[in-house]
């Protein structure tokens, strides 16, 4: 049976929940329109509370997108450990409190007539709310705080659910049940209904710079990582009671007997639960900031932008989106002029830069990112600045110790993506395997030489099944390939294709019906015929034991990594430590496959 008041009254609505926003729509819409002509700012308090909502929504989610950008948070991280899967699911609703607030604040203003016809700004009534919070919010939350530690009934039922979150985060800070933001709310409602009703030098500017200061210091010391300086304290040691740091809320995380307060740690120094370490880790931590003392990761997997949209697909831009498989949503269709703006910027200013992280038995992954979108790899005068970009990274990758770097699919390529085959390392690799096994491979290439150049690696009673082809149309007549069974009868598909190139719908055109087209090329391309099948982008799932995942990569689904990917954690596993992981070592493939297998990754079929 649910605790009462643990949870949330439309926590089963889901998207849908936003409707609750429609009647301050309605009362913004109508007063805005119809009726506000006569009436002062204030009485368009359908309208503020719809400003307030996205002033604080983009708070959360700015201070979000500051927490995850790993890139400029070296050495100032408090908590190293990845936020997983199952964080986000628990905070995924994290935003509820925002809903309820707004719901009573409106029934705040039809009950305390002193809040209509407020003025625009009131210098006392903002000093008025700080002498309420320090004196009336910081003691009563503290002590309420205090209470859901104490008393185990009230720590089960209600408080533990935000502590349920092992990395704090800012959507951490809105994580709790129904009645701790009941509670919450009240605590807030102390220095802005005060002045309102009691001094009557309340005013909309006072409740505008309360609710955003309030939002913004809970995001703060959820955000871990460190950026209040330590000098600060040094130069000024009263501070240090006044406010808190991101570091020592982090402590009450880890050791929760210890600094319950709200934004005021003088109430812990009072109460006598202030943690010994607070100002001593605060200062380790603050000291470090930028100097790139974190811990060297064990593999880095490089990977690139793939396009415009999928650029959104980040932990460090939308948390939440990123841990889900990618499709194109309509949120996205407003950002798509600032993605393309950071295209450029990236073009221009950019350096491979860290996306994500987890840990797999004790070994640090990495994912790094070239700041190229995958146009643009087949963009001729870009090949340079692209080579450059990867080089640089396999250089600084050596440079910190890493044991293996694998590339992802483009940043493996030369100047040319084929298809069937094709002349590109990994259609290298692909032609060379597939010749082996007595499988016919048509190479569509223009370049003589580069062909030889392959076939050339084949052993001699091999190279016979590798065949130059410089036009699609030229496979139309190929055979089935028994090597490619159908899926769905096991029977051998009428053609197969192996696309590494983007192929556009006439080239797609020359296949005849019911030909199977294999892909690693990214995009993948359009399924353009409906009388043909597509297959996705290889792929192995990693083992349950992986630890601080919260991302998945492209399209994949949650804990799987591209082929690509799962071919540097076999090597790493296994002490394989050459500097550059992809299917070269034809006679390793298959050796790569079972040990990948006996490490518990599991193919998953593209």
């Amino acid at each position: 049976m649910v605790t009462p008041l643990s949870a949330w009254t439309w926590e089963n609505l889901g998207a849908y929940k936003y409707l609750l926003y429609g009647p301050l729509v309605a009362q913004a819409v109508y007063t805005v329109i119809i009726d506000g002509e006569s009436k002062g700012k204030s009485y368009f308090w359908g309208l503020h509370l719809l400003i307030l909502w996205t002033i604080r929504y983009f708070i959360f989610s700015l201070s979000s997108s500051l927490a995850n950008m790993l890139f400029i948070n070296h050495g100032r991280r408090i908590n190293h450990e990845g936020v997983d899967f199952k964080q986000i699911d628990l905070e995924w609703d994290w935003d509820n409190f925002l809903i309820l607030q707004a719901l009573m604040a409106s029934i705040a203003y039809y009950t305390f007539p002193s809040l209509q016809g407020l003025p625009l700004w009131n210098t006392g009534g903002l000093i008025t709310a700080l002498v309420l919070h320090m004196g009336v919010s910081e003691p009563l939350y503290y002590w309420i705080h205090r209470c859901t530690h104490a008393q185990q009934a009230l720590f089960r039922d209600y408080h533990s659910l935000h502590h349920g979150s092992p990395v704090p985060q800012p959507s951490t800070a809105g994580n709790a049940t129904f009645l701790e933001h009941l509670i919450l709310t009240a605590v807030m409602g102390v220095p802005m209904l005060g002045p309102c009703l009691l001094l009557k030098n309340g005013s909309l500017g006072l409740i505008y710079c309360y609710i955003t200061t309030f939002d913004s210091l809970r995001c703060l010391g959820h955000c871990n990582i460190e950026v209040i300086p330590h000098q600060l304290f040094q130069a000024f040691p009263f501070l240090r009671h006044l406010i808190y740091t991101p570091t020592y809320h982090s402590l009450h995380h880890t050791e929760m007997n210890t600094n319950f307060c709200l934004f005021m740690p003088l109430y812990d120094a009072v109460g006598n639960t202030l943690n010994a370490r607070s100002w001593l880790l605060h200062k380790q931590i603050s000291s470090k900031s930028g100097c790139h003392e974190e811990r060297a990761p064990d593999l880095v997997f490089l990977a690139h932008v793939v396009d415009f949209s999928s650029s959104m697909h980040a932990p460090f831009v939308w948390r939440s989106f990123a841990s889900k498989p990618f499709t194109v949503r309509f949120f996205q269709i407003p950002c798509l002029p600032f993605a393309f703006g950071m295209m450029l910027a990236m073009w221009a200013w950019g350096k491979t830069f860290t996306n994500s992280f987890y840990n797999f038995r004790g070994r640090l992954h990495h994912t790094w990112v070239v700041p190229r979108f995958g146009f643009q790899y087949f963009l001729q005068f870009a090949a340079e600045g692209i080579n450059q970009q990867i080089e640089e990274a396999i250089l600084k990758a050596d440079r910190l110790g890493v044991k293996v770097v694998s590339l992802a699919a483009l940043n493996k390529v030369g100047n040319e993506v084929l298809l069937t085959g094709a002349t590109s390392k990994l259609g290298r690799a692909i032609a060379l395997y597939l010749c082996r096994k007595r499988v016919r491979v048509l190479m569509l290439t223009q370049s003589v030489e580069r062909f030889q150049e392959v076939q050339k690696e084949a052993p001699l009673d091999c190279q016979g099944y590798l065949v130059q082809v410089t036009k699609y149309q030229s496979a139309r007549n190929c055979k089935a390939s028994h090597f490619f069974p159908s899926k769905s009868t096991g029977c051998p598909l009428k053609q197969t294709w192996i696309i590494g190139k983007l192929t556009a719908p006439e080239e797609q055109n020359w296949a005849p019906a019911g030909t199977h087209f294999h892909q690693f090329v990214v995009p993948p391309i359009a399924p353009f015929r409906k009388d043909c099948t597509y297959g996705g982008l290889a792929g192995m799932r990693l083992p349950a034991d992986v630890e601080g995942l919260g991302c998945c990569e492209y399209t994949m689904d949650r804990g799987v990594v591209h082929a690509c990917h799962a071919g540097g954690v076999v090597h790493l596993l296994e002490g394989w430590t050459h500097h550059e992981v992809g299917p070269v070592d034809i006679d390793r493939i298959d050796l790569v496959w079972e040990v990948a297998i006996r490490h518990g990754l599991r193919p998953v079929s593209g």
